[in-house]
């Protein structure tokens, strides 16, 4: 974790004022005021010391494990799967109770926000033969029929 330049309390800070509570046997108020946080701040430190020991101590992170509103996994791979089957947003959204801004949130995710991603390009059609020459081409184009020279030619423009 990053820590701020004005933070109070690093890793080691938290030891010190958990060893100043159980080592050294100050009161929880006197380390809180020594360490220059709020005695809510030790009791939260001493807590986790407790519980985990000195892993408890180390920064965590502030990202929540859970969103109680997430789209069900059920909805998403319905979702994905209507995507599959090349329908649009708004489609997949008239079939299933689910906003167009959440399917493409859903499928931006999950890669497959554009036509083009559904499935792979078609390969080349190429020929291969055995021997050289085996492939006959003729270029059957048709040409223009010149009649007669024009007026450039014969310097005639009547």
């Amino acid at each position: 974790m990053n820590l701020h330049k004005h933070a109070r309390l690093t890793p080691r800070g938290r030891a010190l004022l958990v060893e100043r509570i159980l080592v050294q046997g100050l009161r929880i108020e006197e380390a809180a005021h020594a360490a220059g946080v709020s005695v809510r701040t030790a009791y939260k430190w001493l807590k986790r010391y407790r519980e985990e020991g000195p892993a408890g101590l180390v920064d965590r992170s502030s990202r929540p494990q859970t969103c109680p509103h997430a789209t069900p996994p059920a909805i998403v791979a319905q979702v994905l799967e209507q995507r599959r089957s090349r329908r649009t947003y708004r489609q997949i959204a008239q079939r299933l109770p689910v906003a167009p801004s959440t399917i493409a949130r859903l499928l931006r995710r999950a890669g497959l926000h554009r036509l083009a991603e559904l499935e792979p390009a078609l390969p080349q059609n190429r020929y291969e033969y055995a021997r050289p020459g085996q492939l006959l081409h003729l270029d059957i184009k048709k040409l223009g029929r010149i009649g007669s020279p024009g007026h450039r030619v014969t310097g005639d423009r009547s």
